[in-house]
């Protein structure tokens, strides 16, 4: 566990501080261990990644794989809040580099629920889903320097309609 204490926090310097990512948000209400931290992020992750695997299955019946991918998508990304703590997840999810992602992002999960259990809509519930996997794409983009930038200029290269 320490050298993976180690990893996180970019080497380490041998004097014992803990001023590593994974206990920084240690203090507060709910205080987990570094190992209880690690284990529930792996499970959270497991149990997202599973919903996500168990909705491919039910495909043919999207309410059912927009219910199952939704939540699974849902828990894949509420997971390292296990790593980072709560607050910081909010904070980076909330920075204006990725606000507009983050929102776009939770705009389409909601709408994808909406469709799946009020309209019941199988077309709306499959174009809902698709726009929350762009949206999916485009937010993890942003953690990545230079992506985004990148797929857009391969995106306009790809498409540009100019002779």
């Amino acid at each position: 566990m320490q050298k993976l204490n180690e990893l996180f926090s970019g080497g380490g310097d041998g004097d014992g501080a803990s001023d590593n990512f994974l206990e920084d948000g240690s203090e507060g209400l709910c205080s987990l261990s570094t190992t209880q931290r690690m284990y529930a992020f792996a499970a959270s992750l497991a149990a997202g990644l599973l919903l996500m695997f168990l909705s491919m299955i039910v495909f043919s019946i999207p309410i059912k794989f927009a219910l199952l991918f939704t939540f699974g998508n849902v828990l894949a990304i509420g997971s390292t809040a296990f790593l980072m703590g709560p607050e910081q997840q909010l904070n980076m999810m909330l920075d204006p580099v990725r606000l507009y992602a983050t929102s776009i992002y939770i705009g389409c999960v909601v709408l994808a629920l909406i469709c799946a259990l009020l309209i019941h809509s199988k077309i709306l519930t499959f174009l809902a889903i698709i726009c929350e996997i762009c949206a999916l794409i485009w937010y993890s983009l942003s953690y990545i320097p230079f992506a985004r930038r990148m797929v857009s200029e391969i995106m306009i290269r790809l498409f540009d309609t100019e002779l």
